[in-house]
C-alpha cells in the first residue's frame, strides 16, 4: 500500500511540475490565447501562481520587478512539498 502510495503521489507532483511547465513555455510563445487548451492551462494554474504572484508584488522586492517569478517560487515549493510528501509516505 505504501509503495502504491508513493508511486500515487510521484506521478502528481511529476504532472504538476510538467503542466506549471507546459504553461511556462506557453507564455513565452506567441499562441492563441482563447484556445481551448490554453484556457484549460491557465485555469488549472493560475489558483497555484496567482497568490504567489500576489505576495511577491506586496513586497518591496516585487513591486521593481520585470518577470514574472511565481513560476519558478512555484517550482521551488512543489519541490519542498514533494519531499516533505514522500517522506511521510516512506
Amino acid at each position: 500500500m505504501r509503495i502504491f502510495l508513493y508511486r500515487l503521489a510521484r506521478l502528481l507532483f511529476d504532472a504538476a511540475e510538467l503542466i506549471l511547465l507546459i504553461r511556462v513555455v506557453i507564455s513565452w510563445l506567441p499562441v492563441d490565447k482563447d484556445h481551448k487548451l490554453v484556457i484549460l492551462l491557465y485555469r488549472i494554474t493560475e489558483p497555484v501562481l496567482m497568490p504567489i504572484r500576489s505576495m511577491i508584488r506586496r513586497s518591496s522586492f516585487g513591486q521593481r520587478l520585470f518577470f514574472d517569478f511565481s513560476p519558478l517560487i512555484a517550482f521551488i515549493l512543489l519541490a519542498i512539498l514533494r519531499n516533505i510528501v514522500l517522506r511521510i509516505i516512506l
